[in-house]
């Protein structure tokens, strides 16, 4: 996944403050883990009978294997590889899973003019940063503009009918990498399963997509620490209380490697198929869904501090963004992130 290791400092850091908030609780969270997608996911759950671990974590492994198969671009058989590996223009049959993942994907991919695109996989293979090895040469101009050929998310469609949902493309070599929504769309899933399950109090993960229900087990609001961004320290930026949304933040500053002389993040601009160069290093969006946020923190990340700004006042998004400047950080959040922000004590 591109994003693991920053994303994974916003689980590990979320667990932090799961389990310090409860130290005082004489029934602490029931807390199960496992690994799916390339990352870890983690369930917290409060008020559960301590019969009922190996249960649930066989199901959430379970559950999670099944996406896996299905949104996997590393596993040749699964339902995303297969459709890559179509050349053909004809519709294919996809799950209603499938389906709403991509047509969530487009709707942010277009609010964000492009900078969401989960056809991007070319460029991102071209900078090193899937599954080909990393470059040892800055890519030409010429390799960048045939790699962008084979992007563009108006040459993808979903149709739904009443007996089923279909992927299309109308270029060949189009590739759809859903790397950048996966996590969130697994965490969604795991918040449906739980409620199957009759829980009601819990907060789970995939990689750096959060999300909440209901009070950990001091009946509080869950609570999820923003880090700092910068590699070398794992400090704390801001915290904030869920309050039955999903999180996700998008980085430049833990994925990235050395280049001609450059740092080369793994954010890539889809419009200039180069990676990002700007100031903004951290993008946090809260939402309704944690498929919803880690759509689009991506996107506003690519577009940078300013245009990122006037985008989440136009949508009304819970928007917290750091830009470095000079060697300083500076954040700014958006009227509807200021409502989840815990004030320091």
């Amino acid at each position: 996944m591109m994003r693991i290791q920053i994303n994974l400092l916003l689980v590990l850091l979320a667990t932090f403050l799961a389990v310090s908030c409860e130290q005082a609780s004489t029934s602490p969270a029931m807390v199960l883990e496992g690994k799916t997608m390339g990352t870890v996911w983690r369930v917290s759950m409060a008020g559960i009978d301590a019969g009922r671990k190996a249960a649930l974590q066989q199901a959430i492994q379970h559950q999670l294997d099944a996406d896996d198969a299905e949104l996997s671009t590393w596993k040749p058989d699964s339902t995303l590889s297969r459709f890559n590996q179509n050349s053909s223009s004809a519709p294919q049959p996809v799950s209603s899973n499938m389906a709403d993942i991509v047509t969530e994907s487009l709707r942010i991919g277009n609010k964000t003019a492009g900078a969401m695109d989960i056809t991007v996989g070319p460029l991102v293979n071209l900078w090193g940063f899937g599954p080909d090895k990393q470059p040892t040469q800055t890519p030409t101009e010429a390799q960048i503009v045939a790699a962008r050929a084979q992007t563009g998310l108006q040459h993808l469609r979903v149709i739904q009918g009443v007996d089923g949902q279909w992927l299309q493309k109308d270029l060949p070599g189009l590739s759809v990498d859903l790397s950048t929504v996966g996590e969130g769309f697994a965490t969604d899933h795991l918040a449906r399963l739980m409620e199957q399950q009759g829980i009601n109090n819990y907060l789970v993960s995939v990689g750096g997509a959060v999300l909440s229900r209901g009070n950990n087990a001091s009946g509080q609001p869950w609570r999820v620490a923003i880090q700092k961004p910068t590699d070398r320290e794992n400090a704390v930026q801001a915290r904030v209380a869920l309050q039955g949304h999903g999180i996700s933040t998008s980085g430049s500053y833990r994925n990235y490697y050395e280049l001609d002389g450059k740092r080369i993040s793994h954010v890539i601009d889809p419009l200039t198929g180069r990676p990002i160069e700007h100031k903004l290093v951290s993008a946090t969006v809260i939402a309704t869904t944690a498929l919803e946020a880690d759509g689009w923190d991506t996107g506003l990340m690519v577009l940078g501090s300013e245009k990122a700004k006037a985008l989440a006042i136009k949508e009304q998004l819970a928007v917290y963004l750091i830009s470095k400047q000079g060697d300083q950080f500076v954040s700014w959040m958006s009227p509807q992130f200021a409502a989840f922000l815990i004030k320091p004590e």
